[in-house]
């Protein structure tokens, strides 16, 4: 059994603390920090079985019973934790982005070396089962040699300007989960990212800084061409799709629906709309990265998504950024 605390109980916070209690029989959760702590999330985590909530998440890294940590705060104290808990001895699972600043990211890479903590980064649409089922006929031969992948990721609702004006911007937000399912589904990195984009959702993000409508292709380390399109607003639900072409054949997902029944009548032929968020959509999937996370502890293996699987999509994220402003094609060697 491996203690845990969990370090911020905003949105993705309670999630994990949902999948840990309900799912992972090998972890328990000790304590649970958030500098805004207040009655209502103290009860919520004592209904969930977590005693022990705190304002200071140094009560976690000081505590010699809990062995590791899920950092789920805002993303400029993911690096700056990472560092202070690897210093602690406590095994660390950092929800994405490690951090915006390569340099950052780097200081954790170098904390690390040595060590024999365990680090895994939440890049948890890798343990969804539709995409991982996808990987498996890559990984099977099914598909042969791949040649085309496609990533379609809109989201219900575009975010307000105020989030827009300090997430990093949509590429280093929400593209970056896309970023990593490319790397995932081809087996390699990418050469070069291209990127066409424009504000057609809402005029108040572009005057934030950022885009909310994006076409990115991306080429790949094996010769693979990859193509993402990004929305941040498909009125029909939460859109996932991913498909891999190759020689001898296809994979491809759809999207998850509440049912798949098809009305056929006088009117048309009809079905569900895909499952409204990404609350509904991965649930599951968080469980199963969470059980590798602590799978890789209590068996003293590495974690499916180390630190340099961090590292990667970032540097993806500033690439396509770059394209942007510049017009051009950018390869990833000319980043960081």
């Amino acid at each position: 059994m491996v203690t845990v605390g969990i370090i911020g109980a905003g949105r993705i916070g309670k999630v994990h603390t949902r999948s840990i209690c309900n799912f992972v029989r090998n972890a328990k959760i000790k304590t649970i920090a958030d500098p805004f702590m207040n009655e209502e999330t103290a009860a919520w985590a004592k209904s969930m079985g977590v005693a022990n909530t705190t304002e200071d998440y140094h009560e976690i890294l000081n505590d010699p019973e809990i062995q590791a940590v899920l950092i789920c705060s805002s993303t400029n104290t993911h690096s700056p934790i990472s560092l202070e808990a690897i210093a602690a001895g406590k095994h660390v699972f950092c929800e994405k982005p490690i951090d915006h600043d390569l340099d950052r990211i780097k200081e954790v890479i170098e904390a690390l070396k040595g060590s024999d903590i365990k680090y895994q980064v939440g890049f948890n649409r890798r343990f969804d089962h539709n995409f991982a089922a996808v990987k498996q006929a890559v990984l099977d031969g099914k598909v042969g040699e791949p040649h085309i992948i496609r990533v379609t990721s809109r989201d219900p609702e575009p975010p307000s300007a105020e989030y827009a004006a300090v997430s990093g911007g949509m590429f280093l937000d929400m593209t970056i989960h896309d970023f990593d399912m490319v790397r995932f589904l081809a087996g390699c990195d990418a050469e070069e990212i291209y990127v066409q984009s424009a504000v057609l959702v809402d005029p108040a993000i572009g005057e934030a800084g950022d885009v909310d409508t994006a076409v990115i292709t991306l080429k790949m380390e094996n010769g693979a061409i990859a193509v993402i399109d990004n929305s941040r607003k498909a009125v029909y639900g939460y859109d996932q799709r991913a498909e891999v072409f190759g020689s001898k054949g296809m994979a491809a997902t759809s999207n998850d629906t509440l049912s798949s029944m098809i009305l056929s009548n006088a009117d048309g032929v009809t079905g569900e709309k895909p499952l409204y968020f990404f609350l509904e959509r991965y649930m599951e999937s968080f469980a199963k990265e969470m059980e590798c996370f602590i799978a890789a502890i209590e068996n003293d293996t590495d974690t499916p998504l180390g630190v340099e699987d961090g590292l990667k999509p970032v540097l993806m994220g500033i690439a396509a950024k770059k394209s942007v402003e510049e017009h051009r094609p950018v390869k990833l060697s000319e980043i960081g």
